[in-house]
């Protein structure tokens, strides 16, 4: 039951399921909203929950199952590895609790609906993010689209150039089959992105995925083009081999708004190919799990707006694309520069969203058949790349 501290503002009691480097990133936003309220944890690992207890008065718990009977809970935040996605959701959906769940909701279109299937028969509330389709540039640009200012949505292009390939990673972020890779990873992303822009109903798709280094047997590159109903068009280019990075293109700025300080060239992809595999899982372990309020991330810092890549946005009559502070419209008539509140991320936007489906009854935009359709074209690109060959797509619903 939802708990009602006060006439004007519900609280949501949210359980934390995996204390990882998602959890981290979504602490601030979750602590930052007035309508939420963070009651529990569960973790295998004993002295995560330990520092979160002591950090949050919160009960702790050895299993997702445990935690979802307790009474204190409404709500699971679900940021456990892909793999684990669909039990951890068909043990809160029977729970009755509602559920924000990480990208990708799955590595399989069975695995998507039997959650789905799962949530609405619960009738409880899922909404699957942190995507980058929620962070307020690519928010403000369908805005701006719908406005009619630039006339009909025609095409979009985003390209992303990282060193994601040769950050510390776990094994399985490295295997295809467990939802590793950047299709999976980063692809989420900007599929959403550009579905989230086009109004959602992309008819097929066409890709080519790259997997060029031996070692990291997975998929680092790939360059993915949509087609729409309505016969717009798109473009998604991701490259993670850490040579070219889109920051020369974006201010220096990075995909959560933060300043990117160039160090020497190509320092991960060179640290990495240094170490053993056991010294890279070590490291990434040291790094990633949940260690006090300390190692939060995106808290309390001076950022600007998120550059994941960059996104240019074409309609029938002009053209959008991405500042540090805002956006640029290049009109008919000029260029009109909209500027967009700092103080507000793309997690804030999830948590946002969330709150208002459960406490206001305001349908969803990222609801479980998005993400399930979101999942349909990164299994398609893969299938596309391997098969040479276009992939005709059946699961996709319009943008509410």
């Amino acid at each position: 039951m939802i708990s009602e501290p006060g006439p004007q503002r519900p609280v949501i009691r949210v359980g934390i399921a995996g204390l990882g480097t998602a959890t981290k990133a979504m602490l601030p936003a979750f602590l930052k909203h007035p309508g939420i309220r963070i009651t529990a944890a569960a973790s295998l690992d004993e002295e995560q929950l330990r520092q979160f207890h002591a950090d949050f008065a919160a009960e702790t718990y050895p299993s997702v199952e445990r935690m979802c009977l307790s009474p204190e809970v409404d709500a699971v935040y679900i940021a456990t590895p892909t793999p684990f996605h669909t039990e951890h959701v068909l043990l809160a959906a029977s729970a009755k609790k509602h559920i924000i769940l990480e990208k990708p909701i799955a590595t399989s279109l069975e695995e998507a609906l039997r959650m789905v299937t799962a949530a609405e028969a619960g009738g409880v509330t899922m909404v699957v993010g942190h995507s980058h389709s929620f962070d307020p540039p690519i928010l403000k640009m369908r805005e701006v689209l719908e406005s009619g200012i630039i006339g009909k949505f025609t095409m979009a292009h985003t390209w992303c150039y990282t060193d994601w390939m040769y950050r510390p990673r776990l094994r399985e972020e490295l295997r295809t089959e467990l939802g590793g890779g950047v299709t999976f990873r980063q692809g989420a992303h900007q599929f959403d992105i550009i579905r989230l822009l086009g109004g959602g109903k992309v008819r097929s798709i066409r890709a080519s995925a790259g997997a060029w280094d031996p070692k990291r047997p997975t998929e680092g590159s790939h360059v993915v083009f949509f087609d729409f109903e309505d016969g717009a068009s798109a473009t998604a280019v991701y490259n993670g081999y850490d040579h070219f990075h889109t920051t020369e293109w974006t201010s220096n700025i990075g995909e959560w708004g933060e300043r990117v300080t160039a160090g020497a060239y190509a320092s991960n992809r060179k640290t990495i190919r240094a170490m053993s595999s056991s010294q890279e899982q070590a490291l990434k372990s040291s790094r990633s799990g949940y260690n006090g309020k300390s190692s939060m991330k995106y808290a309390d810092r001076d950022v600007q707006q998120p550059f994941f890549g960059l996104t240019i946005v074409s309609g029938e009559r002009g053209d959008i694309r991405q500042t540090p502070e805002g956006l640029m419209v290049y009109g008919e008539e000029g260029v009109e520069h909209l500027k967009l509140p700092q103080d507000v991320n793309g997690r804030d936007k999830v948590v946002e969203e969330f709150y208002e489906a459960v406490i206001q009854g305001k349908r969803p935009v990222h609801d479980g058949r998005w993400g399930l359709a979101n999942l349909e074209i990164c299994l398609a690109a893969l299938k596309s790349s391997q098969e040479k060959k276009e992939i005709v797509l059946s699961h996709q619903v319009p943008l509410k």
